[in-house]
């Protein structure tokens, strides 16, 4: 892709991997080298996709949220995200960054509810108009690590997927891991058990090769 036409950059992994700092950093960085950056997150980013992502991770009724549900609200505010905000923002030549994507709907959908793949890569493709991005950070570290990390900063509580149970996560990152196996020239996989300074060091030089 060209880059007069934008830099579609996406940052994955399991809880408590350190997505938001390192999102933070990479978008200081570039920003100091003067590309302009939208910084973005998923489900959300927009008015219409942050009132779904209210619902998907924190509905607590009585009624049970089927993973089908689940799915397609994800889904839906994808769409939205993409179409409002991601898109124009590349089409203006801007580097998006964003935090969770699509592989992550395959990870804790598919991975972890078990929801078929083939199901899940057409919803991915249609609700993303076909973009996918073009390089993928995968901070990679065990369940385990992840949560000891949140559970100090937690005191307002979990929400609907740190509430799951640790096999859940265990799946999340296995899938993760299948994902960047398939996908090495996109998906760059760094461990996050490394200090923020050095993730984020190792995240420039990628991003550098990409872009310049």
């Amino acid at each position: 892709m060209s880059k007069t036409e934008g830099f579609f950059i996406t940052f994955e992994g399991p809880e408590g991997a350190g997505k938001s700092s390192q999102v933070a950093m990479l978008t200081e960085y570039l920003s100091g080298l003067g590309r302009e950056c939208v910084l973005t997150r998923e489900p959300g980013g927009t008015e219409v996709a942050e009132v779904i992502r209210q619902v998907v991770k924190s509905y607590s009724g009585t009624e049970a949220v089927h993973p089908e549900t689940e799915l397609l609200l994800m889904e839906a505010a994808r769409a939205q995200h993409m179409r409002e905000k991601i898109l124009p923002a590349l089409k203006e030549g801007k580097i998006v960054i964003c935090d969770r994507f699509a592989d992550s709907t395959s990870a804790y959908q598919g991975g972890a509810r078990n929801m078929p793949q083939q199901v899940i890569d057409y919803l991915n493709d249609y609700a993303s108009a076909g973009r996918k991005p073009d390089l993928t950070i995968l901070l990679d570290l065990p369940p385990e690590v992840g949560f000891r990390r949140i559970s100090s900063r937690k005191s307002e509580g979990f929400d609907r997927f740190e509430n799951e149970k640790l096999e859940f996560h265990r799946k999340v990152r296995e899938a993760f891991r299948q994902i960047a196996s398939r996908e090495p020239e996109r998906i760059c996989m760094i461990d996050g058990t490394l200090d923020k300074t050095i993730i984020a060091e190792k995240i420039r030089k990628v991003v550098d090769v990409a872009l310049f």
